[in-house]
């Protein structure tokens, strides 16, 4: 298994020496001194470009409240990667079947789009169990090009399925009694709001069930090391199929809070699949704290570049960023080497 970074959620329950503690406090404060020096040049060099104090305000705003919703789709990839090992290419088609679950319940009952994380979020939950089951579980210990290639297939699979059911027409889910509120002079409607403290809460509820719960002490125990936790009486393989369902299911809930913020289209999870793992290198690959917080800061970077560039693509940025940091820190921002 990957080597999970110091402060990860998923690292073993131990209590490191005073002075490593001491060093690793000191390590990240370094890191998070200097992103939060890079963060105030950014907005400092996006308000020369702008000559606008509101324009750039507004667009941090806007950033951390996309970035809530990046961090938890961010959350569920990393985590399948930190226990399972396996880089989830199908993780943004199943997202775009969450979304498409959500818009049926909405056209179809009538339901309030939040009220569909009731049947999105164990619905995924129960497709990713399937698809580690029925597809993954035998590729356990295989070359890393396998799971690779199924992922990319299903991920293919999913994606023809449903334009076959829904058509490539774009479609849309409105959110009853919309709302616009000014914060500080940046205008935010309610829809995004909403979605950024739903993410925050979910993120929260996912680092409790890690830290605090004994399935969560599980997972984490096979994230350190699989065969000394089949030793001790953990069941590995049922530990992987909940661990896959579990982040699964946290693409199912992103789809349901990001539903009324995008225009629901059959190939809509690939621009999400992408700022997704930029978020987890960001973040450090395994770290679920690291990919929320990767999550916001992605949304930061993909709003200052619309003031940099004007109507150039918002994910020149993100992929400039992620260039850099693979250069730079491989590992991410809160990993540490191998």
């Amino acid at each position: 298994m990957s080597e999970l970074s110091p402060g990860a959620t998923l690292a073993p329950e131990f209590s490191p020496p005073d002075d490593t503690k001491a060093r690793q406090r000191k390590a990240f404060l370094s890191r998070a001194g200097v992103v939060a020096v890079v963060l105030v040049v950014a907005i400092v060099v996006a308000l020369l470009q702008s000559g606008s104090g509101l324009v750039v305000w507004q667009s941090v705003v806007t950033g951390i409240l996309t970035g809530g919703l990046y961090g938890l789709i961010a959350m569920g990839l990393t985590l399948i990667f930190g226990v399972l090992d396996i880089v989830n290419f199908a993780h943004g088609a199943l997202l775009a079947v969450a979304m498409f679950i959500s818009f049926g319940m909405v056209a179809g009952t009538g339901m309030h789009p939040y009220l569909t994380l009731i049947v999105a979020v164990p619905a995924l939950f129960l497709i990713g169990a399937a698809v580690h089951r029925g597809l993954l579980s035998g590729s356990a210990g295989k070359t890393l090009e396998n799971q690779l290639l199924i992922t990319l297939g299903l991920s293919l699979l999913l994606e023809n399925l449903l334009l076959m059911f829904f058509g490539a027409e774009p479609k849309s889910i409105s959110l009853p009694g919309d709302f616009q509120f000014s914060m500080l002079g940046a205008i935010v409607a309610g829809s995004r709001l909403y979605a950024f403290l739903g993410a925050i809460l979910l993120g929260a509820v996912l680092f409790w069930l890690l830290r605090r719960t004994r399935l969560g002490t599980a997972i984490r125990a096979v994230a350190a090391h699989g065969p000394g936790a089949e030793l001790v009486g953990i069941n590995v393989k049922r530990i992987h199929t909940v661990t896959f369902a579990i982040g699964t299911a946290c693409a199912g809930a992103a789809a349901a809070l990001a539903g009324p913020l995008v225009t629901v289209t059959p190939t809509l999870g690939e621009q999400f699949n992408i700022t997704a793992f930029v978020v987890v290198v960001l973040g450090g690959m395994g770290n679920v704290v690291g990919a929320l917080v990767g999550g916001l800061l992605i949304g930061l970077v993909e709003q200052l570049t619309t003031i940099y560039l004007g109507g150039q693509s918002s994910l020149l940025g993100v992929f400039v960023v992620f260039v850099l940091v693979l250069f730079l820190r491989p590992q991410g921002l809160f990993g540490r080497r191998a």
